[in-house]
């Protein structure tokens, strides 16, 4: 899969291509719907399928001081797409241009006229243009003022509602991990660069693999059991905090994974950490073998969550 950036050349081969058109932030059950569309009619016809996306997201331009709320970065959506039959990802840079452009224009000068597309497929609910000034019905009238075809997928439920990233949000952050994975259909994971730390994990005898949080959401702070995924596919079992270290000074928030029985030395790679059960909330020992003691019981808690479920 290529991924395109839209201020640069539209590549010819994608030209009549079906796009399907929205956030995408974490591709969860709704998502992968109006996708699935796009790929369904895309191999219908024969043309290229190609999924677009918004990077910034829109709410971080509009308000920059949003916490951060990311479910996926980029290089996940993109592999995410890649595994629902999308042939490229289409990025689009939010900035003050695309803020201030009225959804006629949206319409005909980059999806008909730059892009080139046959078919646009979106979710019931979106909105696009300054203003919000575009929605599936506008989109209709103009897709067919302008020669291009369009799809609204309606939301998909399950027990509780319509599937939503915000429903996934909240669930991570009240560390429910389970309710997160079944709308994902997936666990959530953060994917990030094993950098240096200052090493008190190993001095105790449990080392981790420090990772910055970035952008991405941050979940309810506290204990985790997790796998870790290698740049080769191995995936590891293990049992990770995140959170700010409250034992420790000065307090810094890190992603801090503890894999069982490894020793390799991962600093420099990108791993991906996937979160199954939160197992409790964070906690400020007085005494440093207190802190290992709790260590040793929650990995064992891990260990057994982890081959439970058979990963």
């Amino acid at each position: 899969m290529i991924r395109v950036d839209h201020r640069e050349p539209f590549p010819s081969d994608l030209h009549g291509a079906i796009l399907a058109l929205g956030n995408f932030d974490g591709f969860h059950l709704g998502h992968q719907a109006v996708v699935g569309e796009a790929v369904r009619w895309a191999k219908q016809e024969g043309r290229p399928a190609v999924v677009a996306t918004f990077d910034p997201h829109p709410v971080r331009h509009f308000w920059p001081d949003t916490p951060p709320f990311r479910l996926t970065t980029l290089d996940q959506r993109q592999e995410l797409f890649a595994d629902a039959g999308a042939d490229a990802m289409l990025v689009f840079h939010f900035d003050d241009s695309i803020a201030g452009m009225m959804a006629e224009r949206w319409v005909e000068e980059w999806l008909h006229g730059k892009f080139g597309v046959a078919g646009l497929v979106t979710g019931e609910d979106f909105v696009f243009g300054k203003g919000r000034s575009g929605n599936a019905a506008s989109l209709k009238e103009l897709g067919q003022r302008f020669g291009v075809g369009t799809r609204a997928v309606g939301a998909v439920h399950d027990g509780s509602g319509p599937v939503s990233s915000s429903r996934i949000r909240e669930a991570l952050k009240a560390g429910d991990c389970e309710t997160a994975a079944s709308l994902l259909t997936r666990p959530f994971a953060i994917r990030g660069t094993v950098q240096h730390g200052d090493k008190l994990g190993r001095t105790i005898g449990y080392p981790t693999a420090n990772i910055d949080l970035g952008n991405y959401l941050r979940p309810r702070f506290g204990i985790y059991a997790v796998t870790g995924t290698l740049p080769d596919g191995r995936v590891l079992h293990g049992a990770a905090n995140i959170g700010i270290r409250p034992t420790f000074e000065p307090p810094k928030e890190l992603l801090e994974p503890h894999f069982f029985d490894f020793a390799e030395d991962l600093y420099g790679q990108e791993i991906e950490v996937a979160f199954h059960r939160f197992l409790r909330p964070e906690a400020r020992f007085e005494h440093i073998d207190d802190l290992v003691a709790q260590m040793e019981q929650d990995c064992d808690e891990a260990r057994k969550v982890l081959s439970a479920a058979a990963l």
